[in-house]
C-alpha cells in the first residue's frame, strides 16, 4: 500500500516495484489531488484501490481509472486504504499531518509501517511507538539517514547499551559556507537549489535551514529508543555516507550508497532480506574524497532547537514541526526572510506551554495552536514586498 504515490518518494517506490515485480505488488495508491498522475499509476500497477484526498476531484479521477478499481475519497478514504486487508505493509510518504491518522489506522489493522513522513514520529512519537508495540508491528524507516542506522544496527529497531551514539549525516545544503549576514538576502529560488538531492520544495528548504536534520534527530529518538544526548549530526557534503552508529567500544559502522532514495525504499520493503534489484553499487575508485565537518550551530540554530524540543518532549516537538511549516510557507511566499524561519520557530516554542502528548487529540491541539501562533510571529518578522 503506497500512500503519497505522486510525490518524489512515491515515484521512487514505484520504480523499485518495477525492478522487483516478483517481490513487490502495489495493491493500493493514494494522493492528494494529482488525478492524471494517480490514474496513470493505477493503470501501470494494476492497483485495485485508489484514494484521493481532494473530494472535489473524485468524479474526474473516477472517469480515468481502470475498470474494477475502487475509489476511496476524502480523509476517511485514506484511512480505509491504510487498513485494507490485502496489504502486508503500508508505506506512508504523505507530507504533513495527513499521514498521521493513516499511520495509526494501518498499525491498528496490524500492518507493518514503512515511514517516509517525518511528521508521524516528530509529532506523535509516543503515541505511534506505543501503538506499534501493542500491535506487534514493525516501524521501518525510509528516510535515508534512519534507514542507514537501521542497517548499521543489523536491521534491529535499537542497539541497546552497545550503542554510544547515532550520527546523522547532513549535506549542509547550499549555504553551509555562506557568511551569516548574507543569509538575510537569500531568496526562495536559491534555497531550492540543493547540491546533491532532488527533493520536494518543503524538504529542500528544510535541508537549507538544517530543520530537516532537526526533525530527523527527533524521529531517531523514537525509532531507536535513544536519548537526544546520544544523537549527533555531522555535515557530509558528498551525501555518500548516509549515517553512522558509534558503539561503546569506539567502533563506528557506516552505510554508504549513491544519493538515490530507491536504496532505502528497497531495503524497507524487502526487509529482513536483501534482494538484487536495479540499483547501482558504489565504485570506490570514482570517489574523489569524503569530507566531514561540524555544523555551524551558531549560524543555523535548527539543531539546537530540535534538541530542546526532543529533550522537553510532550507537545513541544509538534510545535517545532508546525511552526517550521508555517515559516517555510511564509519564506516561499516572499514575506519572511530566510533567517526568519528559525526566528519564528524559536519564538513560537518559547511561547508554548508544554503538555503531555499521550493522545492524538493533544498532539493535534498543539499543532493547531502552533500554526496559529506562527502566523502571528511571521507577521512580526514580515518583510516589505
Amino acid at each position: 500500500m503506497l500512500l503519497g504515490s505522486t510525490g518524489s518518494i512515491g515515484t521512487s517506490t514505484l520504480k523499485v516495484a518495477r525492478e522487483l515485480p516478483d517481490e513487490i505488488e502495489i495493491v493500493g495508491l493514494a494522493a492528494c489531488g494529482s488525478t492524471e498522475r494517480l490514474a496513470a499509476q493505477a493503470h501501470e500497477t494494476g492497483a485495485r484501490h485508489v484514494a484521493l484526498s481532494d473530494v472535489s476531484k473524485a468524479d474526474e479521477l473516477r472517469a480515468l481509472l481502470p475498470a474494477g478499481t475502487t475509489l476511496h475519497s476524502g480523509p476517511d478514504g485514506l484511512l480505509e486504504l491504510a487498513a485494507l486487508a490485502e496489504a502486508d505493509i503500508v508505506l506512508i510518504a504523505i507530507v504533513g499531518t495527513a499521514g498521521l491518522g493513516a499511520a495509526l489506522a494501518a498499525i491498528d489493522a496490524g500492518k507493518d509501517l514503512a515511514i517516509a513522513s517525518k511528521e508521524i514520529l516528530v509529532m506523535a512519537g509516543e503515541v505511534v511507538t506505543r501503538a506499534a508495540t501493542e500491535k506487534g508491528v514493525a516501524l521501518l524507516p525510509v528516510d535515508s539517514e534512519h534507514n542507514a542506522i537501521f542497517q548499521c544496527l543489523g536491521g534491529r529497531p535499537g542497539g541497546g547499551q552497545d550503542v554510544s551514539r547515532l550520527i546523522l549525516t547532513a549535506s549542509g545544503g547550499p549555504f553551509r559556507k555562506l557568511p551569516a549576514p548574507e543569509l538575510e538576502s537569500v531568496t526562495p529560488a536559491q534555497a531550492l537549489r540543493h547540491p546533491t538531492w532532488d527533493m520536494g520544495p518543503k524538504i529542500t528548504i528544510d535541508s537549507a535551514t538544517l530543520f530537516n536534520k532537526g526533525l530527523e534527530m527527533i524521529e531517531a529518538r523514537w525509532l531507536f529508543d535513544i536519548g537526544m544526548d546520544r544523537i549527533d549530526v555531522v555535515v557530509h557534503p558528498q551525501s555518500i555516507v548516509h549515517s553512522m552508529v558509534e558503539f561503546r567500544d569506539g567502533s563506528v559502522l557506516a552505510q554508504l550508497s549513491h544519493t538515490d532514495m530507491c536504496f532505502p525504499i528497497q531495503y524497507a520493503l524487502t526487509w529482513p532480506r536483501r534482494v538484487k534489484g536495479g540499483l547501482r553499487p558504489l565504485d570506490f575508485a570514482e570517489l574523489a574524497k569524503l569530507e566531514f565537518e561540524a555544523p555551524r550551530d551558531d549560524v543555523f540554530p535548527a539543531l539546537r532547537l530540535a534538541r530542546e524540543a526532543g529533550n522537553a518532549g510532550g507537545t513541544l516537538p509538534a510545535v517545532y514541526n508546525a511552526a517550521n511549516e508555517i515559516a517555510v510557507d511564509a519564506f516561499r511566499a516572499g514575506s519572511l526572510p530566510f533567517p526568519g524561519i528559525w526566528r519564528c520557530v524559536e519564538a513560537v516554542m518559547g511561547r508554548h506551554e508544554v503538555r503531555p502528548s499521550s493522545s492524538l487529540d493533544e498532539v493535534l491541539a498543539a499543532d493547531r495552536w502552533a500554526r496559529e501562533e506562527a502566523v502571528r510571529v511571521c507577521a512580526e518578522h514580515r518583510v516589505s514586498l
